[in-house]
């Protein structure tokens, strides 16, 4: 990757990193920590369908994932299983069929992602995408921590619990449609929980917890891609990695405050 050709990439994972980790916040507090990391692979298949007919990899990727999520939300309220066990379900049936159909050649990219390959069109539209996703989560944010707290209480005072789950789902198959491209199927789970993670172990309210969630997500982003630049490596893991190392920090911070 050439100096000049760094600050696109590094904008696009500022961004979607940015609201990954704002909605693995909203994870954590649903205890979905999980369902990002099968979403990435119900991917899977439209990812591969898309590169055997010769179209844009992340419009397969949004094309299933929606599909998914809406037939995820209509057995969640039509059965007695828990979204836990629907989404585990397609997980292991999407990434069987992900595995079946996928061209060997771009499997690599696939399951580790490679953001320096995304074009100037495909990087504003991750960028456009990604302020929007930030945008639906700040707006929805009294709604989801109510909903957490007691639905009944969210239905009495006139929000519609079914209907914000499903805009929850939703973000969250947009969300794993865009990190895809940066850390890939196999990683995208620890896009959106690890930072929010961080976030929780020094955060002291809602808003802290969401702000400081971006704000990790943010930073390991930027110097996941500058060390990715440095030393020739591959973006994603290197970024889960940083992550990883701001979450054991932020543990020891935790520990010292309670101490």
């Amino acid at each position: 990757m050439q100096a000049t050709h760094i600050i696109l990439p590094l904008i696009v994972a500022v961004f979607v990193a940015a609201g990954a980790s704002l909605l693995g916040s909203f994870a954590i507090l649903k205890r979905m920590s999980l369902v990002g990391d099968a979403l990435s692979h119900v991917a899977m298949p439209g990812i591969a369908l898309a590169l055997i007919f010769k179209l844009n990899p992340f419009i397969g990727a949004v094309v299933f994932l929606f599909i998914a999520v809406i037939g995820i939300w209509i057995i969640e309220y039509r059965s007695a299983l828990s979204l836990d066990t629907i989404v585990g379900v397609f997980f292991t049936a999407s990434l069987a069929l992900g595995a079946l159909i996928m061209p060997e050649h771009d499997l690599i990219e696939t399951l580790f992602g490679n953001i320096t390959s995304l074009s100037v069109a495909e990087s504003v539209v991750s960028i456009v995408l990604s302020l929007t996703l930030i945008a639906v989560i700040f707006a929805l944010h009294r709604k989801l921590a109510l909903n957490m707290v007691s639905q009944d209480i969210a239905q009495s005072i006139g929000i519609r619990n079914k209907r914000l789950e499903f805009i929850f789902l939703l973000s969250f198959a947009l969300a794993v449609a865009l990190g895809i491209r940066f850390v890939g199927a196999l990683l995208m789970g620890s896009l959106v929980i690890i930072p929010a993670a961080s976030a929780k172990n020094v955060a002291r309210s809602l808003m802290s917890f969401m702000l400081g969630s971006m704000a990790f997500g943010m930073f390991a982003a930027a110097t996941g891609i500058f060390v990715a630049y440095r030393y020739a490596l591959t973006p994603g893991p290197v970024f889960i990695i940083i992550s990883t190392l701001i979450f054991i920090t932020t543990i020891m911070i935790r520990q010292f405050r309670e101490a």
